[in-house]
């Protein structure tokens, strides 16, 4: 669908200094932005987004720095894995707290040893898109949609140059995965490789670039029940098909 490129082309273009929002909260979507100061807020909050609604994930690294009351990375080291164990339980910040707090303190003990610290290591000086997706796929508790989400993050939204985008797959979730089948660019049927495949075909240079416009159509428009189609900015290049 040349449109859905198309959109998604304009958006990366479109350079602004506009804060990326992944919270409706402003003074958490500031720490995951800024990426000078606390990178491994972003980091965190990317390994944090599985089997829970993205808001939920990723604001725990904003509930962590309110409880400890600051987000400095020297300080988040001298938590013990058994307090991050215990805030997660006591703030219920998870579906499974035990499970993501190790995979928090793994991610603090990881960032110290392979990149001294500093987070922005994984993305600075302008690597391949291949290897930052390998870099957050090393991070334990990370697979390969949570790393080239986010991979596709930085690019995408933060503008983090890299030399290349074609390793940046997009990450299906529900929304994604039903607006790539209502428009009739896969099956019904399909699985997660014919809509990643899909993606690499439509924009073999940088397949991941139309994630974000997929998923905010799933969100804005395209809903699972009672789809607005009329003021769906695919509507005329949309097959409609559903269930």
């Amino acid at each position: 669908m040349d449109l859905l490129v198309k959109i998604a082309k304009e958006r990366f273009n479109n350079t602004t200094d506009e804060i990326v929002h992944m919270v409706d909260n402003e003074l958490a979507n500031n720490l995951l932005n800024d990426l000078i100061n606390f990178p491994h807020a972003y980091v965190l909050a990317c390994l944090m987004d599985r089997q829970v609604k993205a808001e939920r994930a990723w604001i725990i690294p904003f509930e962590i720095n309110k409880q400890l009351n600051t987000f400095k990375f020297q300080d988040l080291l001298e938590v013990s894995r058994s307090d991050y164990i215990n805030i997660f339980n006591d703030l219920k910040l998870h579906r499974f707290n035990d499970t993501m707090a190790n995979i928090f303190y793994d991610a603090l003990e990881h960032i110290k040893i392979k990149y001294d610290g500093n987070a922005t290591k994984i993305w600075s000086n302008k690597p391949s898109s291949a290897s930052v997706v390998y870099r957050f796929l090393e991070f334990k508790g990370s697979g390969v949609k949570i790393s080239t989400m986010a991979a596709n993050i930085l690019a995408r939204q933060f503008r983090i140059p890299l030399s290349d985008y074609y390793s940046i797959d997009i990450s299906p979730d529900v929304h994604i995965i039903r607006v790539m089948q209502r428009t009739g660019l896969v099956p019904l049927d399909s699985d997660n490789s014919k809509i990643i495949y899909k993606a690499r075909e439509l924009n073999p240079e940088f397949p991941g670039i139309i994630d974000f416009s997929c998923w905010e159509i799933g969100r804005r428009w395209c809903r699972p029940n009672n789809p607005d189609c009329k003021s769906c900015i695919l509507n005329n290049e949309c097959d409609k098909i559903t269930k």
